[in-house]
């Protein structure tokens, strides 16, 4: 009966029987990260209420350059230590560190500070720990597997990221809200023997140009930035995620101007039915759409899907700027992200060298990203407040930012499928040693 049910699971999720184990272990892995996340952002963002807007605007630019200086210090880290020890060290170090601040949010003392560091330091973590994992994968699987892998593990993502919430929904008032910091940091440490039992595989192609676990990185603190300033498909991508978050930071602002004339709970309404909405999307997505539209137009195609829909949604804004295409447009970028744009991304760091995963990655993923927050707010402020654009015209810019996104995903897809990266990755392994 097992054996049965796992030939079923594996032809509709795509999953080789030799596979089934080590696909497993990763999709509970991303969905208990996620899930922590998850468990932390309702402490960190309710101690955001107790600030001014010019505080929280320190602590934003703060968080840009702390993740710049802790992604130098990972790198000097990756280059020293073997591979076997970074990754689960790098969980196990963020178990401690919530474990302290749990601690330091207990003395009779005025807390102010501690919870300022805390939002700082969950900041960081909820782009660090996800980066971490897809490196991790990207080491793991090859290039034909993660197009039909990488959205099963998106949709891991996003159960966790539904699980979370209601695990602190449930729990903050019977456990109190400075607890779920230890309840996350178990978490965390949950997924330290899954990452022990998935490096104990090894690639089934002998003669493969693989990189173990056994062995440092080696180089220097500053590899990451200068691999990404030497090699185009890099900036490709860091230009990728970069207009990623003006779309991202361009419909948040327009959804806030939009809903300013309702009250507060209507506006919560809002939010709650869109979050449900694309919470359901991407799992569905995930499962049954991303790994069959890899494998069968590509990546070049996988990749500019969601900005080809954004461009046309922004059209549609600028034509008929009304709440109701506003919101569909939020949901169709979060939801895409999640089950598409995001698993496709990823899966171009399967063609790159192992230093470019643990080393590059993180710069693109939390430095050009937080970089991408403060550009796209600046420059909506520019264009509403400094030229005084309406809804309509910033529409027809974000129109032209989306097109521009969509040259980028065609070459990064383009320059992918033939091989045009940098390097090919090892194979996911199928026995064990």
């Amino acid at each position: 009966m097992a054996s049965l049910l796992q030939r079923r699971l594996g032809k509709l999720l795509k999953i080789e029987p030799d596979e089934f184990v080590v696909a497993s272990l990763s999709f509970l892995f991303v969905l208990s990260l996620m899930a922590s996340y998850y468990v932390l952002r309702p402490v960190r963002d309710a101690m955001a209420s107790d600030w001014s807007d010019a505080e929280l605007s320190w602590l934003w630019t703060l968080n840009f350059f702390i993740s710049g200086g802790a992604v130098l210090l990972y790198g000097w880290i990756a280059s020293k230590v073997t591979l076997s020890r970074l990754v689960p060290a790098v969980y196990l170090f963020f178990a401690a560190s919530f474990t302290v601040f749990y601690l330091a949010s207990q003395g009779p003392y005025d807390t102010r500070l501690v919870d300022q560091a805390f939002y700082i330091w969950v900041s960081f973590f909820a782009l660090f720990h996800v980066s971490v994992f897809w490196s991790f994968m990207a080491n793991l699987y090859n290039s034909a597997q993660s197009k039909r892998l990488f959205g099963l593990f998106g949709a891991g993502a996003s159960i966790g990221a539904l699980l979370g919430p209601l695990i602190a929904v449930l729990l903050s008032e019977r456990l109190g809200v400075y607890n779920l910091l230890l309840l996350a940091a178990v978490m965390l440490l949950l997924v330290i023997p899954v990452i022990l039992r998935l490096q104990r595989y090894r690639p089934a192609t002998q003669g493969n140009q693989t990189a173990t676990f056994e062995n440092p990185l080696g180089g220097n603190f500053v590899d990451g930035f200068v691999d990404l300033l030497g090699h185009r498909f890099l900036l490709g991508i860091a230009l990728f995620l970069l207009l990623y978050t003006m779309m991202s930071s361009f419909v948040y602002f327009e959804l806030k101007n939009v809903l300013a004339e309702y009250d507060r709970a209507t506006r919560a309404q809002y939010w709650g039915m869109m979050d449900l909405a694309v919470n359901t999307l991407s799992i569905l997505a995930a499962v049954f759409l991303t790994s069959r539209l890899a494998t069968r137009f590509g990546l070049a195609v996988t990749l500019a899907l969601v900005p080809v829909l954004l461009v046309i949604g922004w059209l549609a804004v600028a034509i008929v700027p009304a709440l109701a295409i506003l919101i569909g447009l939020q949901i169709l970028r979060r939801a895409g992200n999640y089950a598409i744009t995001r698993p496709g991304r990823e899966m171009l760091f399967t063609r790159v060298p192992t230093a470019t995963r643990f080393k590059t990655k993180p710069v693109i993923d939390i430095v050009v990203y937080r970089g991408g927050d403060v550009l796209a707010g600046w420059t909506y402020t520019a264009l509403a407040q400094g030229i005084g654009l309406g809804l309509g015209a910033i529409a027809m810019v974000a129109a032209v930012l989306a097109l521009l996104w969509t040259l980028v995903a065609v070459f990064l897809g383009v320059s992918y499928e033939n091989n045009q990266a940098i390097a090919e990755p090892p194979a996911v392994a199928t026995t064990e040693t």
